[in-house]
């Protein structure tokens, strides 16, 4: 997958198969977009080209983006396209300039004449340009106008309940990773550098990698103990995570921690991602480290039934 960060240095390419879109999370919804490019330029011997935007047009705009919060971050979102088999991701540089263009002109301009499509694949609430005024009844006059076909994907469910970066924010500002999973396609994470930390887990006997994140406008789940995945150096480990402040030992900031089990390696400086797989249970303060430590064994069990080990 080839990655441009300005438009200029695209090259444009034969029957190329556009979409347009901020995409966070890169959920089944967005997905079903990508598939559907993908098909279509096997049919018609394309290559299919992502158009995205960073940074996000709403924390340039500031529209509510002192609380805005990113499912995905840009890095991992690129990941995902290049997993799902996307040819080209143009990030256009979005500033209030970009943000005054007109619906009509980001089409001939950006993409007739920089890419020329064959066909611009949509969702089925797409809109575009200045204040999102573009539809798809403008993209369908101006496909008819500037000679390309413009599909729209319908919307997408998983277990009767629609697709949407909204419900997938609630899901996990509330803890409930499984059904975000569901909606995703694949597992929430959070990925860091292993930092140090008080040892408290270690002495009692669950040693926790501590990972330094930044929180800024990463979406962080609901605080609480969490049956997970660890990925190591490519290798994948089972564990249990907590997020929250760690009120029995007394704690002022937010810390992101892993127990991995079966793992007796050295990681500090590593980076390691951690998916996030069920819910066990709430943080909670206890009246001792020995209840605490106690309590840690029936958690461990737990997330070993829950990742079936």
């Amino acid at each position: 997958m080839k990655v441009y960060h300005e438009i200029e240095s695209f090259g444009a390419v034969k029957n190329a198969i556009v979409t347009v879109g901020t995409f966070d999370g890169v959920h089944l919804g967005h997905q079903a977009i990508f598939h559907k490019m993908i098909q279509d330029a096997k049919e018609i011997g394309g290559q299919t080209v992502v158009i995205t935007f960073h940074p996000h047009p709403r924390l340039v705009l500031n529209i509510d983006s002192s609380s805005l919060r990113f499912i995905t971050t840009q890095e991992k979102k690129l990941q995902i396209l290049e997993k799902i088999g996307i040819d080209h991701v143009i990030i256009i540089r979005f500033t209030k300039e970009f943000s005054r263009t007109s619906s009509e002109t980001f089409i001939k301009e950006f993409i007739v004449e920089k890419i020329k499509p064959a066909r611009l694949v949509i969702g089925y609430d797409h809109h575009f340009g200045k204040n999102r005024m573009g539809d798809f009844k403008l993209l369908y006059d101006l496909s008819l106008k500037y000679h390309f076909k413009v599909e729209r994907i319908p919307a997408q469910d998983v277990e009767n309940i629609s697709i949407s970066s909204t419900k997938i924010r609630k899901a996990l500002e509330s803890g409930d990773v499984k059904k975000a999973n569901r909606l995703l396609g694949y597992e929430y994470t959070i990925c860091g550098t292993v930092v140090h930390g008080n040892a408290r887990g270690r002495a009692m006997g669950f040693p926790t990698a501590n990972i330094e994140t930044d929180p800024q406008f990463k979406l962080i789940t609901f605080c609480g103990v969490y049956a997970c995945h660890v990925e190591h150096k490519g290798k994948r480990y089972a564990g249990m995570g907590n997020i929250g402040y760690r009120p029995t030992i007394g704690n002022d900031s937010l810390t992101i921690e892993v127990n991995i089990f079966d793992f007796n390696e050295t990681i500090y400086g590593d980076e390691i991602c951690i998916s996030f797989m069920d819910r066990i249970r709430d943080e909670e303060k206890f009246e001792s480290l020995e209840a605490l430590s106690r309590q840690l064994v029936i958690d461990r069990e737990k997330a070993k039934a829950l990742l079936e080990i």
